[in-house]
């Protein structure tokens, strides 16, 4: 399955199923938070359909960006823990070390902005699962990693969901 008929399906889904779209887009939020698993889920693409589709199919909004916040910062939450528990080593694992480059800029990047690197991170496409993964094999408090974490997951959420359905429904009047 490519990736344009898997987001037709999922659009196509959520606008038969409303009630479950905010199950729905706290999974692909999960899923586009979580080391390596967000290599093969389109969640960004899909996520931006669904803000469109909450503007034109009369589902609230609201829940939708509550459930992608949870989605997301559980997985960067999940991604953090596995960054704790495999430790600096992760960095010589699959597939982080096929990637040795990008991993030495994310680490630069955590370096040089400290716990609000999980915050930017999170706006930016490969940092968006891998900054959690590596703050947790660089050791970073957990507190201030969870306060930046949700933070920016309600913030990532609304950017990305808002837009869409407040558009359609100006465009509507």
């Amino acid at each position: 399955m490519d990736i344009e008929a898997l987001r037709s399906s999922t659009l196509a889904f959520v606008e038969a199923h409303k009630v479950w779209t905010p199950l729905i887009a706290g999974g692909l939020a999960f899923c586009e938070s979580i080391a390596i698993l967000s290599l093969f889920v389109p969640a960004t693409v899909i996520l931006i359909g669904i803000g469109a589709l909450v503007g034109g199919a009369d589902i609230p909004l609201w829940p939708v960006i509550g459930a992608a916040a949870l989605g997301a910062a559980l997985g960067d939450w999940l991604s953090y823990e596995a960054g704790r528990w495999v430790g600096p080593g992760a960095r010589t694992k699959w597939p982080l070390r096929r990637y040795p480059d990008l991993v030495a800029k994310a680490e630069r990047f955590i370096g040089r902005w400290g716990i609000a690197a999980v915050a930017l991170g999170r706006f930016f496409g490969p940092a968006r699962a891998l900054v959690p993964l590596l703050a947790g094999t660089l050791g970073l408090a957990r507190l201030p990693f969870q306060l930046a974490n949700v933070a920016s997951a309600l913030v990532w959420a609304f950017v990305l969901l808002a837009p869409g359905a407040g558009l359609l429904a100006w465009l509507d009047r």
